[in-house]
């Protein structure tokens, strides 16, 4: 069985992360290549497409939004994720698994939804939505009416029990909204599909591998995959610890001496959270100072495939800055390419203001 170096792992990451060069693909077509882009917050999956497709621009993703094509739902970990609606009426069954134990462990809400019937207060939720989107709060004040339990507890249940989107205005670019739900279902006008892990498994390899088993149970968020995987016909190979990495079996890894040009990436890009090891794309130190405590994960710089600093933009109506924050000296050329990417980017992501900069701080 073939050993594959980190570094050969990391040249595999970028090209099917679309980082080894911006691609000329429709943003539909990047969303469902990646596996979804992590929306946790609103608009870094429009930095994630900036990142690696040449021209993209953020009507592109707000018209795929408002024409349903694309969805955001909480999906892999119990985070939300912008998907395509197939995708999502696919991978929503399979990850159901997440919320029912949610549902009986959430150290907030379990207590007080514990007597309830979950499949009829689910019920009613349905029917309230099937009226039209309500913001969350207004939802759970609606099943408060018959169920003795508080509001955030009931929607947190109809959030567990109903495949729930977030619709529109909410992460449309340069517009506000409440988080308001609708029924996946009812949204796009088609049924959820049965519960089929081995495509799930087959659509991370594609955009992230070669992969061990844990590192798909880690962007999933569930476990017994690997039984799932053993029936499945994949390539495998090594990595330098000796763990088994599986792969589709028509995909290859290029060359490990490829050049991967700096990037930069936006905050929460899912490359960096998709492995269960993973120092393929970051140190175990240098993430420590890109992902907070409470999970906020900063936009980052990356230079030879590795992560080794993070930005920042600061703005005003009238200014916009942008700081880099390398962890390391970077060569010149190198630290040449960022700046002018920074340039570029806070260009695009402040398209309103008046003056422009971009600052670099000394590592610290």
């Amino acid at each position: 069985m073939e050993t594959l170096s980190r570094r050969a792992l990391n040249r595999a990451t970028l090209e099917r992360q679309v980082l080894l060069r911006r691609a000329k693909m429709s943003a539909f077509d990047a969303i469902e290549h990646l596996a979804g882009l992590q929306a946790q917050a609103p608009f870094p999956p429009y930095f994630a497409l900036w990142s690696r497709l040449a021209g993209f621009q953020p009507a592109e993703l707000a018209e795929l939004l408002e024409s349903r094509r694309v969805v955001r739902i909480a999906l892999m970990r119990g985070t939300v994720h912008l998907v395509t609606a197939a995708d999502a009426l696919a991978w929503r069954p399979v990850v159901q698994r997440i919320y029912d134990r949610d549902l009986k462990q959430n150290t907030l809400h379990a207590a007080a939804l514990a007597d309830l019937d979950h499949s009829t207060v689910a019920s009613a939720a349905r029917e309230l939505l099937r009226r039209g989107p309500l913001p969350g709060t207004a939802l759970g004040a609606e099943l408060a009416r018959t169920w003795d339990a508080p509001a955030t507890s009931l929607t947190h249940l109809a959030r567990g029990r109903l495949p729930l989107v977030q619709t529109p205005p909410r992460a449309i670019w340069g517009k506000a909204g409440q988080t308001t739900y609708a029924c996946l279902d009812e949204w796009v006008g088609a049924p959820l599909s049965p519960p089929a892990p081995a495509e799930l498994i087959s659509r991370y390899l594609r955009a992230f591998g070669p992969a061990t088993v844990a590192d798909v149970q880690t962007w999933a968020g569930i476990t017994r995959l690997g039984e799932v995987a053993s029936s499945m016909d994949l390539r495998r190979y090594r990595d330098p610890d000796g763990r088994e990495l599986l792969d589709l079996p028509e995909l290859t890894v290029p060359d490990e001496d490829v050049p991967a040009p700096p990037r930069l990436l936006g905050p929460f890009d899912q490359m960096v959270l998709s492995y269960a090891d993973r120092t393929r794309v970051i140190s175990d130190t240098y993430r420590k100072r890109v992902i907070s405590h409470n999970g906020l994960v900063k936009g980052t710089l990356l230079v030879d495939g590795q992560v080794c600093g993070f930005w920042e933009i600061k703005a005003t109506r009238k200014a916009a800055v942008i700081e880099l924050s390398p962890f390391e000296k970077l060569g010149k050329r190198d630290l040449a390419a960022l700046e002018k990417s920074a340039g570029e980017l806070v260009k695009w992501a402040e398209a309103a203001a008046e003056t422009y900069d971009v600052r670099t701080h000394p590592p610290e």
